[in-house]
């Protein structure tokens, strides 16, 4: 699956489709960008940002596991907030020819206006004028990502689709605080920056296998400034371990997915696979297997038990916990979850369940 890369590639920010391009300086309180699509493939086409109208703008692929698992979510916002004007744009598409066929099977589980980016002739899905002027402009590497744009057509808000409830639900109710949010966020957006540095002294430490100083490199960087370590730790993590610190390692892991990445899913999730994967050829300590269960279940709970990673992880979490009837149950699920994903075709999937009623018998 997608988070199951060599551990420590994927504690180092990689470069995602959109920082292909120069990221720009797109931030919470600035004017929303222009809208300018290809086309409407579903819904009522929206050319403006009308002054007094509320909007989420989300982006999204055919081949984003995460994006179908959020679709579902954005249509129950749009049922209860029918005065919001919700726009799912197709973003980073490999095959802009999947779009259609990808909304019609989603049926009335994306119930609300869908776009495909304005992708200049010849030129690749990541040079789209949705993706340029909006993701990259706003230095957001990932999907889904949605924008909520108030009533002054500012963008009042950026997230993870899945966590838009309560920031959505002040916006109209009319008691957000813009100016705290861009305050927030400007100082995510500052940590961001500053990794793009940091990855560059990190991998010379690594190609050198001096993981001392890739580890103090980390380090100096939380110490300078603590908003880095939601970024940082599981890399801190990782090279704990690779040290062989094992007791400092249990130690900063309790911190790691109790306090620092406790609201953040993708987080939590990408620290714990490692820990409690079936397949890794050394098994988690007691404490460790509890630590990692605890967070899975937090990891679950923040995606509303829709995500089908998540769920392949909490049920490893169980099986690493010696519950491996809690685990075939979760295990089913994310089997469940995964039809129509690119999860679908992993083979892991099922093996994993197997090995999970093998272990219950």
């Amino acid at each position: 699956m997608v988070r199951r890369m060599l551990l420590i590639a994927a504690l180092l920010l990689s470069v995602s489709l959109s920082q292909q391009g120069k990221a720009g300086e797109l931030k919470v309180g600035d004017p929303a960008p222009t809208l300018k699509v290809s086309k409407f493939v579903k819904g009522t086409p929206v050319t403006a940002f009308k002054p007094g109208k509320l909007y989420v703008v989300e982006f999204w692929a055919t081949w984003c596991g995460p994006c179908r698992a959020s679709i579902p979510h954005l249509t129950e916002m749009a049922k209860k907030y029918k005065d919001v004007q919700f726009v799912g744009v197709s973003v980073w598409e490999t095959k802009p020819a999947d779009v259609e066929p990808f909304v019609k099977e989603m049926g009335d589980k994306m119930s609300y206006n869908v776009a495909m980016d304005d992708v200049p002739e010849g030129k690749k899905g990541n040079d789209g004028f949705m993706a340029t002027n909006w993701m990259t402009a706003a230095n957001q590497d990932g999907i889904p990502t949605a924008f909520v744009i108030n009533k002054e057509s500012k963008i009042a808000w950026i997230g993870h689709p899945m966590t838009i409830d309560e920031p959505l639900g002040k916006i109209v109710a009319g008691n957000w605080d813009l100016k705290a949010e861009a305050e927030r966020s400007a100082k995510e957006m500052a940590g961001k920056k500053k990794m793009a540095e940091l990855n560059r002294k990190i991998g010379q430490a690594l190609k050198d296998k001096d993981y001392n100083a890739a580890l103090t490199t980390a380090n100096d960087a939380i110490a300078e400034d603590s908003a880095m370590e939601p970024m940082l730790g599981t890399f801190k993590l990782a090279m704990l371990k690779q040290l062989g610190r094992n007791e400092d390692a249990h130690t900063y892991l309790v911190r790691l997915l109790d306090e620092v990445l406790k609201d953040n899913a993708m987080g939590l999730n990408q620290t714990i696979w490692p820990i409690v994967d079936p397949d890794a050829k050394t098994k988690p300590s007691a404490d460790d297997a509890k630590v990692a269960l605890k967070a899975a279940i937090r990891a679950d709970e923040l995606m509303k038990s829709k995500d089908p990673a998540i769920a392949d992880t909490l049920a490893a979490a169980y099986h690493a916990a010696g519950d491996d009837a809690k685990a075939i149950e979760t295990q089913e699920r994310a089997l469940k979850l995964a039809k129509g994903t690119e999860f679908e075709k992993d083979p892991s999937l099922k093996q994993h369940l197997d090995l999970y009623k093998k272990g219950k018998s």
